[in-house]
């Protein structure tokens, strides 16, 4: 039986590349997304992914959603927390709004979906939680306070989760990409990015969102199955711990 993916903002860029390698290695997915209909609607007639609208900071819309998903597809097995949003801003010129918006997508949102599906899994004795946290999650980022921390706490929460998952048959990783190429960072100027970013970058390049999905495909696969609370840093050689 084909296992059940979710993918949260997998409808658009990494996401959707998540989205699109697991349906390519069998399994169901369900990929959600949080405002843009026409993109989750145009992603759908391309692929035959289900999507699902709703905010992954908001608990109770997870609980729903989640609970509508294995009503439609089947219990989860697998849960990639991808959904993530910036509210960049020099730390002196960061508002409560930046800050708690950034905070409950990126990190609380792991609680939300992860805690719906948490038991299921535990009770199946089997399941896959992947977060992708960043780079700047690893190093800090300028004028980055709020996505820094949240990011961060993603890797801090699934060390932790880890540890409790281990012995239910569920092991819980992260990714941390560094610059990849997608269609926020085709609004960089070509001249910072020949000059400021690739030079970072020892490969030379940028990543491409196909590569992080394949590092998911692989942590969701059986042949992960001894690797958990683990980081795995797909970014070039930007950064390296």
């Amino acid at each position: 039986m084909a296992r059940v993916a979710i993918v949260t903002g997998g409808s658009r860029g990494i996401g959707a590349a998540i989205s699109k390698a697991l349906q390519a290695e069998g399994c169901v997915v369900a990929a959600t997304y949080a405002g843009n209909d026409e993109k989750a609607a145009a992603f759908t007639d391309e692929t035959g992914i289900k999507t699902y609208k709703w905010d992954v900071a908001d608990y109770e819309a997870c609980a729903a959603g989640i609970k509508q998903i294995e009503a439609d597809l089947g219990p989860v097995d697998i849960l990639v927390n991808n959904a993530g949003i910036t509210r960049d801003a020099p730390f002196h010129k960061m508002t409560p709004d930046h800050w708690n918006a950034v905070i409950n997508t990126n990190l609380s949102g792991l609680f939300n979906m992860t805690h719906n599906v948490w038991g299921g899994m535990r009770e199946r004795k089997f399941g896959r939680v992947i977060s992708i946290s960043s780079i700047n999650g690893q190093k800090g980022q300028f004028a980055q306070a709020n996505y820094a921390a949240a990011k961060a706490g993603d890797i801090g929460f699934t060390k932790a989760l880890a540890q409790e998952g281990a012995r239910a048959g569920i092991t819980v990783n992260v990714i941390a990409p560094g610059y990849i190429n997608t269609e926020m960072m085709s609004t960089i100027p070509e001249k910072v990015m020949n000059e400021v970013i690739l030079p970072q970058i020892p490969v030379g390049r940028l990543g491409e969102a196909e590569e992080i999905a394949r590092a998911v495909v692989f942590l969701a696969s059986d042949d992960a199955g001894f690797v958990t609370g683990s980081t795995i840093s797909a970014n070039g050689g930007q950064y390296m711990t």
